[in-house]
């Protein structure tokens, strides 16, 4: 089925998200804003550029693109709560548009509104765009962590068969409320 590798990554995005959010949230506010080396200055301020690109890609997925106002203010959850929050409701948004495509829809074009300039991009490649914003982003948050006292999560991983690694992400999905059968249907 050619829209599966999409709704599959969607699901990946949303564990990699929540086992990220889930170290994060043992960090308290002085070291999520705490200066680190990366592309954006904290682990707070490169988690809210992760969920406002979000904001902007799901919303011209879901056929009314926002635009840049998804960037404005730069840092729109400044409390930890608040983002890993709409973190989950971005994710959530991206796996109901994931499970909704159809082949037909992955070549079909969608807006990307950036000021004056509109850009018509396919809705695949779109998603395989986002879904690597996410995975780059999240990489170097899991950087930043290695220099706090919370271990970085293992973020590598891609639902391998293997009894043991079904085991060993069992508590993430019932917390998620995903199963297996879900993500591979």
């Amino acid at each position: 089925m050619p829209v599966q590798p999409y709704r599959s990554s969607a699901y990946n995005n949303a564990w990699a998200n929540y086992r990220l959010l889930k170290a994060c949230e043992q960090l308290d506010q002085k070291e999520l804003i705490a200066k680190r080396s990366g592309f954006f200055p904290s682990i707070l301020h490169t988690l809210n550029h992760i969920l406002t690109v979000d904001w902007f890609y799901i919303s011209a997925l879901e056929g009314n693109c926002i635009g840049h106002s998804a960037f404005d203010p730069e840092i729109p959850c400044p409390l930890f709560s608040e983002l890993a929050s709409e973190q989950k409701a971005a994710d959530h948004r991206l796996l109901v548009l994931c499970k909704k495509l159809t082949a037909e829809d992955l070549p079909k074009k969608t807006l990307l509104i950036h000021g004056k300039r509109l850009q018509h991009e396919r809705i695949d490649r779109t998603l395989l765009h986002l879904f690597q914003h996410q995975i780059h982003h999240r990489g170097q948050v899991h950087a930043m962590l290695s220099e706090t006292s919370v271990s970085p999560p293992q973020l590598d991983e891609f639902f391998l068969e293997d009894k043991s690694e079904k085991a060993a992400r069992e508590d993430d999905f019932w917390a998620l409320g995903f199963s297996e059968k879900e993500i591979w249907s």
